[in-house]
């Protein structure tokens, strides 16, 4: 066969045999960058401005990423489903008829983190890479791999120093499973080396069909080692058995009603937890069933363990308008909420501590809220100590905002309180700023707690009333004295029946108010202990309560019931309206139908803020509405990204929601729409980095990698800030970046290799500007794992990953934001040629 002979002429044209061509350039004339994208532009932008189309397409990449992040929500709703499923184990009970049935988790945390959870978060950078070498006719660009290195580049360093400053004061968290985490560390450096090597030294400049298959099997091999790691497979010994943890403490009862006694514990819910949460509750006036039921589910979401996918949602979410993962507080509940969770390590409310007199030092208020004048000035607060009296006890006393501020309405007081041994008072100063300006009744709060060091927690405890409200009046009057309410409903088995008296209308100097009960249906002596008492209410306190021991016959009867009466008070208060209160005590039957009520509006409100829908109903509903529904707690930031992104959102709701064939068909539907997206934002990078003379290897490890990342670098701070251990928030860093070079490289180059095997041809990469990318991350994050890991040894650091003190908190962050910008930089030049012909 002869050889066709070329000439080409003047005009750019050529001439091949006896065919024509016309020129690329004679095509496209002035039509800057038309040729850049697979699927853009749609239209002519022929006679656009430069400056104008450079805009369009910056605002247009910026809207995708936007779009991006909502479908990625979509998808890991579906792998959050798939990845939820759960096989019964039927253990030995004490009843020989009914085997006690547990649910486990059929999906390993390793593998799902590694495997859907990770392509979850990595998918656009995986298919951006496998896109562009497809539409390139199997040529391999600068685009997906440059947004591949870019992304682990910010991932590593950005989100990590971002992790490591913004912990809260005072606080560290360390990565709890260390062996998973040194799997996937190694597996990450090894992954950017073994891309160096094939890159650079085994075929410079090419890449062969084995080498791609190398790339693409080191990912079940990664996953298959942090599993046997998680296994405790290699004999490393834990000081805890995490493998139970990992198998018992994920599963759920059979019948929640009767199994897991503690609610809070692994985020399960049961009857007796529930009635110590309200118990706690009720030490708070004013709250009503539906807000304990919030608190409930804040708790039990809190309680809950999260995977980092549960993050990224969230932040999504947030970014988006969208409903949030988390119950929405009013101001009133997050003092309450606050207040009862005064700090991590205490015991949740479910498990409320019983008091131990003998062993501890009791500190508590001696009032529950207090009222006073706005000209008073300063004043004083009593509290008292009880229990223990032989040793020396300490306590942080803090003030916390109401509708009244500081500086503005009082005096900020944030002191540590030392009762010496055998000291049962001592008061502390609050000072009102009068600023002679009429305002409605404020309040604000004292809250009492332990100090953070564990030595000095020892002997002490918070007793019932660890918070108190201060409400700043403008009335001098000594006020009127009443019950609370008119009547009062107690399970047999509560205890001790609470009953508040209020004071109103004015708290000016000391009152007193006598009490004494009645005996109704219920009778002292039998069903209560009843008696006669006295009340004191000290300058400006407003509220006390009366305690009745009730006795729990054990034995079936009707409701009873008793009155408890106010009369003959002293100091110029008077009786209010409700003097004569009734008690009623009920059968546990009635009171289950309210702890049965109770349950199924924690576990609405929980339902409400699963990540993923069932139906198309809800996921609809979801997307035509700011915040998802909630209204109520929507802020005008939300409005505003909810009407911007409103039409991805009504796009994406006709992706068949997760409840549908166990989230499978929805993972492949959101998977295609995500590649979809993915090829118009690989489209609208490029031709934004020409139109404005980036050239795609600097457009991709700057706008895309910003753009694909952002969702992570919130999901990890939240994380990081809401956990208890650092492996949600830095943990999963690592085995994200090595997924990316495995999937996102491997089998992309694994596809184009085989084509152009087939074609006889060679499979060529350019090394200069990859493999310096590559080399120059690879050297830069052993920089940064070596920090992570100095940081946890050493107790300059503080012996963690992230936090600690300040000065080397910051530092390190700083240094770790510094190597992101190094390799920014130095990759830049070397695009352009700064270091040498790439």
């Amino acid at each position: 066969m002869s050889e066709l002979e070329f000439i080409l002429e003047e005009d750019g044209s050529y001439t091949i045999g006896n065919k024509s061509y016309i020129s690329k350039d004679e095509v496209y004339g002035e039509y800057e960058c038309a040729d850049r994208g697979l699927l853009l532009p749609f239209f002519s932008e022929y006679t656009w401005p430069l400056e104008v189309r450079a805009f369009l397409y910056f605002m247009g990449l910026l809207y995708c990423f936007l779009g991006v992040a909502i479908i990625a929500d979509i998808f890991m709703g579906s792998i959050e489903k798939i990845t939820s499923k759960t096989r019964k184990v039927y253990l030995t009970s004490e009843k020989e008829d009914e085997p006690e049935v547990i649910e486990v988790r059929i999906w390993s945390d390793a593998v799902a983190n590694l495997t859907l959870m990770a392509l979850g978060s990595s998918a656009p950078e995986i298919l951006l890479s496998i896109i562009e070498i497809i539409g390139n006719d199997f040529r391999a660009g600068d685009l997906g791999p440059g947004t591949i290195v870019g992304s682990a580049a910010f991932n590593l360093f950005v989100i990590s120093a971002v992790c490591v400053m913004f912990i809260p004061k005072g606080e560290i968290r360390r990565i709890k499973d260390i062996k998973v985490f040194a799997v996937t560390t190694v597996f990450s450096v090894v992954a950017y080396l073994w891309l160096l090597i094939i890159v650079v030294a085994v075929s410079p400049g090419r890449v062969e069909v084995w080498e791609a298959v190398v790339t693409l099997v080191m990912f079940p091999s990664l996953v298959l080692i942090a599993w046997l790691a998680e296994k405790n497979f290699f004999g490393v010994p834990n000081k805890t058995d995490t493998s139970k943890q990992i198998e018992l403490g994920n599963f759920q009862p059979a019948d929640k009603f009767l199994r897991e006694r503690q609610y809070f514990r692994d985020g399960r819910l049961d009857r007796d937890g529930l009635v110590a949460f309200i118990k706690e509750v009720k030490n708070y006036p004013g709250l009503t069933d539906e807000d304990a039921a919030v608190l409930a589910a804040s708790k039990l979401v809190e309680s809950q363990s999260h995977s980092r996918m549960w993050y990224r949602v969230g932040a999504v979410r947030s970014m988006t308008g969208g409903r949030k993962t988390q119950p929405q507080l009013s101001y009133k509940l997050k003092e309450v909420y606050s207040a009862m969770n005064e700090h991590p390590e205490a015991p949740t409310v479910g498990e409320v501590p019983q008091v131990q007199p003998h062993k501890n030092a009791i500190v508590d208020f001696h009032s529950a809220s207090c009222a006073v004048m706005e000209n008073i000035g300063k004043f004083q607060v009593a509290i008292c100590r009880t229990g223990r009296m032989d040793n020396r006890v300490s306590v942080r006393v803090e003030t916390i905002d109401g509708t009244a501020t500081v500086d503005q309405d009082y005096i900020g007081i944030n002191e540590i309180l030392t009762f010496e041994a055998n000291e049962r008072e001592k008061f502390i100063d609050v000072e009102i700023i009068n600023d002679n300006q009429w305002e409605p009744d404020e309040e604000f709060f004292l809250k009492i707690s332990l100090l953070m060091d564990s030595e000095k927690r020892e002997g002490v405890q918070l007793g019932r009333i660890s918070i108190m409200e201060i409400t700043i009046l403008n009335d001098d009057e000594p006020g009127i004295v009443m019950f609370q309410k008119r009547g009062f409903l107690v399970k047999e088995s509560i205890g001790n029946a609470v009953i508040p008296v209020v004071r109103k209308n004015g708290a000016d100097g000391e009152i007193t108010v006598k009490w004494r009960t009645i005996d109704k249906s219920a009778v002292s002596g039998r069903d209560f202990t009843g008696g006669e008492g006295l009340l004191t209410f000290k300058h400006t306190e407003t509220l006390q309560n009366i305690e009745i021991p009730i006795i729990d016959d054990m034995t079936p009867e009707k409701d009873e019931h008793f009155e408890v009466e106010l009369f003959d008070p002293e100091g110029g208060a008077k009786l209010g309206q409700i003097n004569r209160t009734a008690v009623t005590i009920t059968n546990d039957d009635d009171f289950n139908s309210f702890l049965t009520n109770m349950m199924q509006m924690t576990n609405a409100n929980v339902h409400a803020l699963q990540v993923h829908h069932e139906t198309y109903l809800s996921q609809i509903k979801d997307a035509l509405n700011v915040n998802g529904g909630d209204i109520e707690n929507a802020t005008c930031m939300d409005y505003i990204l909810h009407f911007l992104t409103f039409g991805w959102k009504i796009i994406f709701a006709l992706v068949p929601p997760p409840g549908i064939l166990g989230g499978w068909l929805c993972f492949f539907v959101s998977l295609g729409v995500i590649g979809l997206l993915t090829a118009i934002v690989g489209d609208l990078a490029s031709i934004f980095g020409c139109l404005v003379g980036l050239k795609d290897g600097v457009t991709a490890i700057t706008f895309v990698a910003l753009g694909t990342s952002l969702p992570d670098t919130f999901a990890s701070k939240a994380a990081a800030v809401q956990e208890k251990y650092a492996d949600n928030a830095v943990g999963n860093v690592t085995g994200s970046n090595s997924v990316n070079v495995f999937l996102g490289l491997g089998l992309p180059w694994l596809i184009a290799a085989i084509v152009h095997a087939v074609r006889e041809k060679d499979f060529i990469v350019q090394k200069g500007n990859l493999g310096f990318s590559v080399g120059l991350f690879t050297g830069l994050s052993i920089l940064c794992i070596g920090i992570l890991l100095a940081r946890r040894f050493f107790g300059f650091f503080g012996k963690a990953e992230l936090g600690g003190p300040p000065v080397p908190r910051y530092a390190s962050g700083i240094v770790m934001m510094s190597l992101w910008m190094v390799y920014v930089l130095f990759s830049s030049f070397q695009q352009y040629d700064y270091f040498g012909k790439g």
